[in-house]
């Protein structure tokens, strides 16, 4: 490999090592709510939900005394627990029946949805505006509904709510939800008056308060929603930002829609997304407002006007996506209800035509096996099978290397410090023995872009969260928990917190290991020749070692079990084109061509 090769992979390394290096020591702190401003709300937004009174700093009595505020109707289906209220109609109290806060079996299920009032305000909610000034008078967010028809929202029965505007108007709203996530919002006006109406049916979901982030650059976290195939993803400061004002200093993006989108909120591993009937126009519209001291987060859902005469009735239907981001799920929906880019809520990042294949077969292995970290080191055999014709030729070529270094060394003693003589007769070396020098380099250039994507798909995937491996790793998604500060618990004291620098060094058993693994296949390789490059080479396993020590434990698995299969590969292929290799640095040649003519 000559210096312009080496130089090449040195770069390529040191950029990958300061990048990962930079974000773990000094990782993106989240944002910081924005100040106060004007508290009146503009006329264009549905009314907003009034500010709720100070309530007790415990986060859970808080939110249990906001939920007993007003009369709720249950809310039970195979996955989702909780409740809607009948003020204002709005659902607001939604918990994840399958997902825990920790690995924990005791730990509290997953809360998606709180009332105002809540420490997290985060709800849903519908009705209809009047297309002009001086219209009919439509329910408002403190509005008392009833119960018409059903006992409980579950994914066998639905429940009806009705609400009478004393004028002519009676609006009624359905709830239903699946088997899943997806609850299906059907709105009604009857008008029992004597004049034709024209009303705009919405639904909007609201954060209060700036939502808790993990604030990590890869992860996309805030406003998100495909628009005619069109995917947009907004952060919060970015909300905040908006050009477009409206009344009140609120800032608008609003979106023309002709026939497919939806739009919402997205966490790492929840969301909450409006999807209107595909195939209709309608407008969406994310917004940022105050509202006294609070910021207000929106993403509304604006319909076709409806014209209801008198003795008629006029409806609207809308979803709600409230739940896990499970890929299968996601892509469920996408095909069965036809919402085009759907499974996009997952952030599969610019390398999506590789993050979005390795999970597939992620998955599929890991629905054969039953274990993910098994099923991530079969995607490492399977990715080891796909690179080995480059892998041979990389291999064959670094053989030849070895079996040169003598004759490179006679060069370079016979040139002395005249590089440019040097590079000449290199290469005039190589052109004689037909060796590539660059093409060692290849296999691990295509590993980056792999790593990294394999790094996104453990990072964001749900489908990762809290799935164990064997004995001490429970969740993959994570780092080792081990440490080798406290001899792996040997010892009778805690590692560091992983939000302290000194976490650097409390790296664990797969760390360990892949830093060995990583030295064992790198002995295999022609020392450079270059003294700095040379003392480079010998610190990176180390120093991946470390900088990759925090990071999730399945990403590490994989490193460990590709290097195995690199140093397999590589010793083989190199023992058949007739080169041994001491680990410990001597580098014996031996030629099967010598074996044989000696026998």
């Amino acid at each position: 490999m000559d210096d312009q090769n080496k130089n090449l992979l040195i770069a390529a390394l040191l950029s990958f090592v300061v990048i990962f290096g930079w974000f773990l020591i000094f990782p993106p702190q989240p944002p910081q709510a924005p100040p106060a401003s004007d508290t009146s709300t503009p006329a264009s937004r549905p009314e907003p939900v009034a500010p709720a009174p100070v309530l007790p700093p415990d986060p859970e009595l808080r939110r249990a005394e906001a939920l007993a505020r007003s009369p709720r109707v249950p809310v039970d289906s195979a996955r989702l627990t909780g409740s809607l209220s009948l003020r204002g109609g709005r659902i607001d109290d939604i918990k994840l029946k399958e997902y825990r806060v920790s690995v924990d079996p005791g730990s509290d299920i997953v809360t998606l949805l709180s009332p105002v009032g809540s420490a997290d305000p985060y709800f849903a909610t519908f009705g209809w505006l009047p297309a002009g000034p001086g219209g009919p008078r439509t329910p408002g967010p403190d509005d008392l509904w009833q119960v018409e028809s059903g006992t409980a929202v579950t994914d066998r029965e639905g429940v009806t709510l009705v609400w009478d505007n004393g004028a002519g108007l009676i609006f009624r709203r359905t709830v239903r939800v699946d088997d899943h996530y997806m609850f299906t919002i059907t709105q009604s006006v009857e008008n029992v008056g004597s004049e034709p109406v024209t009303l705009i049916p919405y639904g909007y979901v609201m954060r209060r308060g700036m939502p808790k982030t993990i604030g990590f650059y890869i992860l996309h976290e805030g406003a998100v929603g495909a628009f005619d195939g069109t995917l947009r993803e907004v952060d919060y400061g970015d909300m905040e930002a908006f050009e477009t004002r409206g009344p009140n200093n609120t800032r608008i993006e609003r979106i023309a829609v002709r026939e497919t989108g939806w739009l919402g909120f997205t966490d790492k591993y929840w969301m909450a997304t409006l999807i209107p009937r595909q195939g209709q126009p309608f407008d969406a519209v994310f917004s940022y407002a105050v509202n006294g001291s609070t910021p207000e987060f929106r993403t509304d859902v604006l319909l076709q006007p409806v014209t209801v005469a008198p003795g008629a009735t006029g409806q609207a239907e809308t979803r709600l996506f409230a739940g896990a981001k499970e890929v299968e799920t996601l892509q469920r929906y996408r095909d069965e209800l036809g919402i085009a880019r759907f499974d996009d809520a997952v952030d599969w990042g610019w390398f999506f035509f590789l993050t979005k294949p390795i999970f597939e077969v992620l998955h599929w292995l890991n629905l054969q096996i039953g274990n993910m970290g098994f099923a991530i080191i079969l995607l490492t055999l399977i990715i080891k099978a796909l690179l080995f014709p480059l892998a041979w030729k990389s291999y064959v070529s670094m053989s030849k290397m070895k079996k040169l270094q003598p004759e490179m060394e006679k060069i370079k003693e016979r040139v002395g410090d005249d590089r440019m003589k040097l590079q000449q007769e290199m290469m005039a070396l190589y052109r004689k023995e037909k060796v590539n020098p660059a093409a060692g380099c290849l296999p691990i250039l295509l590993q980056i872009p792999i790593f990294f994507s394999l790094y996104k798909v453990l990072f964001v995937t749900i489908e990762m969260r809290h799935a164990p491996f064997i004995g001490w790793i429970r969740d993959l998604s994570a780092p080792d928990p081990t440490s080798i500060l406290n001899l792996f618990g040997l010892l009778p004291w805690d590692p560091p917190a992983h939000d302290s620098f000194l976490s650097i060094f409390s790296i664990g058993v797969f760390p360990i290991l892949m830093g060995i693994t990583m030295w064992m296949q790198q002995k295999l390789n022609p020392e450079p020749a270059d003294p700095t490059q040379k003392m480079i080479f010998a610190w990176m396993p180390w120093i991946f070692m470390f900088m990759l020590g925090r990071f999730a434990v399945g990403l590490v698995i994989y490193w460990t079990a590709n290097n195995i299969l690199t140093f397999i590969q590589q010793y083989t292929i190199m023992r058949m084109q007739g080169v041994d290799v001491d680990f410990f640095g001597n580098v014996r040649r031996s030629f099967r061509r010598k074996k044989r003519d000696a026998a």
